[in-house]
């Protein structure tokens, strides 16, 4: 059964050890948990691409799937893409709901393993990477700086948080991606054919942004910017989408838009821009102390 929302509010202090917190009960509210084989494959290619260097210069390379769901799938997904990267990983997987903890023990394996927990992140040592999708969509919109927080003050240096939300087969995803101090960027993949304009994926937006989505936010002006240049792309929808995206990036960047990355990115249907160019106004992280 889902639990309505509780508040979640961020303890205030840095470098915490983790475990349960002082009711003993995990911090967060029990999902709806939908999941399906392959739904994170998006963005975990992003994980094992640009961002591969953060495992793979790692002291622990302890990785953490929290929120996975009532199925593992996803978190078994992700152990076997990043031992591609490096061979020693340990994927724990965390779930609030004892019952889904329970069924994923049985896929248990050297350096995968499921723990019950919630924000606070249980485990021993300090993840290199966290990744949790389709999880802050239930809270409040004020809740997120401190759910954030509460995460990022786990981290390992260097580390990186994804706070992510896709469709139920993974075809429009959005996440933001958060190192130990401070949000670094918005990224979104989508797959070709899946859209008619590049907006279509405000539904999916994290949730510090789909309630921004309207004039005069960041956010509304970059999908906005998207969604133009999409069109005046047109004349290459003959050569394929990959190309008249492509396009569209490259138009961005030149208008002055803070696109990471590169062509090998984009034609995967991946854009990634700074996240400066798309935070709300107002939007401050609870306990921040970084520039």
């Amino acid at each position: 059964m889902v639990q309505k929302a509780e508040r979640v509010v961020s303890p205030g202090t840095r470098g915490g050890t983790g475990g349960s917190t002082r009711s003993g009960r995990p911090v967060g509210n029990v999902t709806r948990g939908t999941t399906n084989p392959n739904r994170m494959r998006r963005v975990d290619r992003w994980l094992t691409g640009p961002q591969a260097w953060r495992l793979r210069g790692a002291k622990d390379p302890l990785v953490v799937d929290l929120g996975y769901g009532a199925s593992p799938a996803t978190a078994v997904e992700l152990f076997e893409r990043l031992s591609a990267i490096r061979a020693d990983v340990r994927v724990v997987g965390i779930e609030i709901e004892p019952e889904r903890v329970r069924q994923a023990r049985a896929l248990e394996r050297p350096g995968l393993s499921f723990q019950l927990g919630g924000f606070e992140l249980p485990v021993p040592g300090r993840p290199v990477l966290v990744r949790a999708f389709n999880v802050l969509r239930q809270y409040e919109e004020a809740d997120v700086p401190a759910i954030w927080r509460l995460v990022q003050d786990r981290l390992a240096p260097g580390g990186l948080l994804i706070d992510g939300t896709c469709d139920e087969i993974g075809r429009r995803v959005t996440w933001v991606a958060l190192d130990d101090v401070r949000p670094l960027s918005l990224g979104l993949s989508m797959r070709f054919g899946g859209f008619e304009l590049p907006s279509d994926i405000a539904e999916r937006l994290p949730k510090a942004l789909i309630h921004r989505n309207v004039p005069g936010e960041k956010i509304h002006s970059y999908l906005q910017a998207l969604d133009k240049a999409w069109l005046e792309a047109a004349p290459l929808a003959s050569f394929g989408n990959r190309q008249r995206w492509t396009a569209m990036c490259r138009a961005l960047r030149d208008g002055g838009w803070p696109v990471q990355d590169g062509p090998a990115r984009w034609r995967l249907g991946e854009l990634t821009v700074d996240w400066e160019a798309v935070a709300p106004d107002g939007l401050q992280q609870a306990g921040h102390q970084g520039p």
